[in-house]
């Protein structure tokens, strides 16, 4: 295992441009990682011991753009930083996957050390409108949860029903089985998102595993692969992406409303519209989603309303905030 003080990544394309690009960034060593004094660069062919399956996982990919470069590490700090202090650097699409992060990222900055097992990817998106980046996050979630249908379903496995918790997580038998973060900064009149996910397929700590899940439904042995899951994800969420891109979150809201686990959910929120309803409780009914990606609800006056988490709580449906729609 390598020290923290140095970190191994290793490069692979799908198509000969990428795979020059590949050797390209090895020689300068461009690719650079913070609090990390040194980066090794190894290509492919020069990384013979690779627990995650890079030939296999390129064999599967069927698009165009994303995923198509590939970095893998055995262990890192974070997968996140790979590709968000790199951006620049790396062909948009480009993913990022390892074994082990050391320093994870999830909501509100929290850091931990994945365990092994665990799917954990980060990738490169860039778009133009930023009315519709703070969505992009329901296009990964949904994609996913595709993904591991489509895995399941060419393998003949049983269905795994994996849902969406809004607004970035995944569940399973009621338990979470992954997360999704995605940040952004503008450059140059263009969004750069880095989208990262975390989904646990073989290891049954802190919850539970789609393998988990699956060993109760089924004798056959048989066990989900992190290469084919990373590449059917790829596979669908470039579908759904070149929709959301040039039509927005519209053509996809009723797929995403059949995985959520939230239509017709009631919650109790907290009112914020002015001093005399400040801080008084009510009722309220989820609808879906809104243009700017937070919840649709309707109150028991009938008044539409627009949900915010008040982002003090771990849970987002712990201090909702209802704002009236007009």
């Amino acid at each position: 295992m390598e020290s923290e003080s140095t970190c191994i990544l290793v490069l692979a394309g799908k198509s000969a441009a990428d795979k020059e690009l590949a050797n390209s960034m090895k020689v300068s060593n461009i690719l650079k990682l913070p609090d990390v004094p040194v980066v090794s660069l190894l290509l492919h062919e020069e990384s013979p011991n690779e627990s995650f399956r890079i030939n296999s996982y390129m064999n599967s990919l069927s698009n165009t753009c994303f995923g198509r470069f590939l970095i893998w590490s055995p262990r890192l700090p974070s997968t996140h930083d790979v590709v968000s202090k790199n951006f620049e650097e790396l062909p948009v699409g480009s993913v990022c996957v390892a074994d082990v992060q050391y320093k994870g990222r999830g909501r509100s900055m929290n850091i931990w050390e994945s365990p092994k097992g665990c799917l954990m990817f980060s990738f490169t998106i860039q778009m133009q409108d930023g009315r519709i980046v703070p969505l992009v996050q329901y296009v990964v979630s949904l994609a996913m949860t595709e993904a591991i249908n489509d895995v399941c379903t060419k393998d003949g496995v049983p269905y795994l029903d994996v849902r969406i918790k809004w607004p970035n997580d995944l569940y399973l038998d009621g338990l979470k089985v992954g997360g999704i973060l995605c940040t952004s900064t503008y450059r140059s009149k263009k969004f750069n998102v880095s989208a990262g996910l975390g989904l646990n397929v073989d290891n049954e700590r802190p919850t539970t595993s789609l393998n988990a899940i699956l060993r109760k439904l089924t004798t056959v042995s048989y066990q989900l692969q992190r290469e084919d899951i990373v590449s059917a994800f790829f596979n669908k969420f470039e579908i759904f992406f070149n929709l959301f891109a040039t039509q927005g979150f519209k053509p996809l809201e009723e797929l995403y409303y059949k995985t959520w686990l939230h239509s017709g959910q009631r919650v109790i929120v907290e009112e914020k519209n002015d001093e005399k309803d400040h801080g008084r409780q009510s009722m309220v009914t989820i609808q879906g989603l809104t243009s700017s990606g937070y919840l649709l609800a309707i109150g028991d006056d009938n008044q539409m309303c627009e949900l915010h988490p008040d982002g003090n709580s771990f849970d987002f449906f712990k201090g909702l905030i209802r704002r009236k729609l007009t």
